[in-house]
């Protein structure tokens, strides 16, 4: 498997038409570099459809995710520049978020259930 460590999540829309080297020069204009082990996800404007890119240390790595009913729950965005992201989704919090959960409530599902 692919090692990832950081998540960062960008709160604009972006073109699903969008590839690697699009998708990549957003990340290198927001970060400076794209960082090892680090997922970078992006949505349209629609919420229906997900990208997201990984570096490893040897490349990047690309894929999709479409849901056919519903909508990613999403960041709200602020402001008009792809530079805008949201950083710190956890493990937990992305795997919610790839499926179509409310991802911003797992840490708040998770302190509940640790006090039962």
């Amino acid at each position: 498997m692919i090692r990832v460590d950081q998540y960062f999540l960008y709160a604009q829309p972006t073109d699903m038409r969008s590839g690697v080297d699009r998708l990549l020069s957003l990340v290198i204009t927001a970060h400076g570099r794209a960082m090892p082990h680090t997922a970078y996800l992006f949505a349209n404007q629609s919420k229906s459809r997900l990208k997201v890119l990984i570096h490893d240390e040897f490349g990047v790595w690309l894929a999709t995710r479409r849901l056919h009913q519903g909508r990613f729950v999403w960041t709200q965005s602020h402001g008009t520049s792809h530079l805008e992201v949201t950083t710190a989704l956890s493990r937990n919090q992305f795997d919610a978020l790839i499926v179509g959960l409310p991802w911003q409530r797992i840490t708040q599902l998770q302190a509940g259930i640790n006090v039962l």
